[in-house]
């Protein structure tokens, strides 16, 4: 059973409350089962855009001394009521008495009705089974980020130009916006303007400056060398870090 990313108050509280735990099976377990490790996606980041599917891997590794028989979908829980729930996990023994168990969910803004409060830490609450009738529940067994999709753009004028003279950088910073299913500018963020060299393989940063109300930035430089100029945004909580393309400008002496 699968449950839409972002439902209304009321359903949400229902559907985290009878269909994800039931009141008597909270956090515990029986024997020596543990949990020890969980990884969302590879890296704990998610990355959600305006269209298209999303396959999120959860693997979850546990252990106990008769080795794991097996795992129940693992459920993931956000902010915003979002929660979604995984299929059946496969469980591959790493020993005798370690295996890690992977499922996956498909999350397709289009169809899951995301919210953008459903942007931010979410949570993996997962139940293993051991060959010897022991067992773990564990609520917030793991967490990662569940982020709006970013995009920066970068352009640097005038192309050639003088050595010593002023260049302008502009560009822009939007995300998703996952209830008009459009990219929208994030407002007031800091971004910064680095530079690299023709023949560098390092950009290095020149300022930092803010996107103004609608993600728009621009700001000017002294042309030093021929190179690559480009904005990059560290990211937030509810957004992942993004560079733009590099724009080469030719600087004459």
């Amino acid at each position: 059973m699968r449950i839409r990313a972002s439902v209304a108050v009321i359903t949400g509280a229902l559907a985290l409350s009878t269909v994800a735990v039931p009141a008597a099976q909270a956090d515990g377990g029986l024997g020596d089962t543990k949990i020890t490790k969980v990884v969302v996606d590879g890296d704990n980041k998610v990355s959600i855009s305006t269209s298209g599917t999303n396959t999120i891997k959860v693997s979850v590794t546990a252990s106990d001394d008769s080795g794991i028989q097996g795992a129940d979908a693992f459920s993931l829980v956000g902010p915003g009521y979002g929660f979604e729930v995984t299929g059946t996990p496969t469980c591959t023994a790493a020993s005798a008495t370690t295996s890690t168990c992977t499922a996956s969910v498909k999350i397709a803004p289009k169809t899951d009705y995301l919210s953008n409060t459903n942007a931010g830490t979410w949570y993996v609450d997962a139940w293993i089974d051991a060959n010897d009738g022991d067992f773990v529940w564990k609520e917030k067994a793991g967490s990662f980020s569940f982020q709006r999709a970013s995009k920066l753009t970068a352009n640097a004028s005038p192309e050639p130009v003088k050595k010593g003279k002023t260049i302008t950088a502009t560009g822009a910073l939007t995300r998703a916006n996952w209830e008009t299913l459009k990219f929208g500018g994030y407002a007031s963020q800091s971004v910064k303007l680095q530079f690299r060299k023709k023949n560098s393989d390092t950009y290095t940063t020149l300022k930092t400056v803010k996107a103004d109300s609608k993600g728009n930035i621009k700001t000017t430089t002294k042309a030093t060398a021929d190179g690559y100029y480009r904005f990059s945004f560290a990211g937030t909580s509810t957004t992942p870090a993004v560079n733009a393309a590099g724009d080469y400008v030719d600087v004459q002496s």
